[in-house]
């Protein structure tokens, strides 16, 4: 799974209570629906191979299209996305690439707009999650697909 160390066998009570926060918030409704486009979109800025492997795979068997998939990494130019998920994706870079002075108001009032506190609060949560998933996937130098059998991902038809 790791080029350098398995973080999972080296913390396993830290790697599991870890893996449980990530499932809650992937059992939510909402994320359940556009989590695996904010989760590749933060991978993808992050330079984390394994993970956007991953919600790649997880996202086509979720049933996202794959032309969204292809579109996340150039969301604000494509037609593919509406208001509220352009708001979720500029949310997730503004928060995976923290600004030196903090999130805008405006960028913050524009997200407000389109979220509720709760989908808000939620997705918040989501970015945290994958920006540690991302640290430790580029920190250990995590392979990409070494996962797939365990998770179920090569039921994605993708090599």
């Amino acid at each position: 799974m790791s080029r350098r160390l398995n973080y999972y066998q080296a913390s396993p009570e830290a790697a599991k209570k870890f893996a449980e926060f990530s499932q809650t918030l992937h059992q939510n409704p909402f994320l359940a629906k556009i989590g695996h486009l904010v989760t590749l979109r933060a991978s993808q800025i992050n330079g984390c191979a394994f993970c956007v492997d991953m919600h790649v795979k997880e996202g086509k068997l979720a049933g996202e299209r794959e032309l969204r998939l292809h579109h996340v990494a150039v969301w604000r130019e494509s037609p593919l996305f509406d208001a509220k998920e352009k708001a979720i994706f500029e949310w997730t870079e503004a928060l995976t690439q923290l600004p030196a002075h903090g999130v805008p108001e405006e960028l913050y009032q524009r997200v407000r707009a389109q979220l509720s506190e709760k989908e808000l609060a939620d997705l918040s949560f989501l970015i945290v999650a994958i920006n540690g998933w991302n640290r430790l996937g580029v920190g250990f130098q995590a392979e990409p697909g070494s996962a797939d059998k365990q998770f179920g991902l090569d039921k994605a038809g993708l090599s």
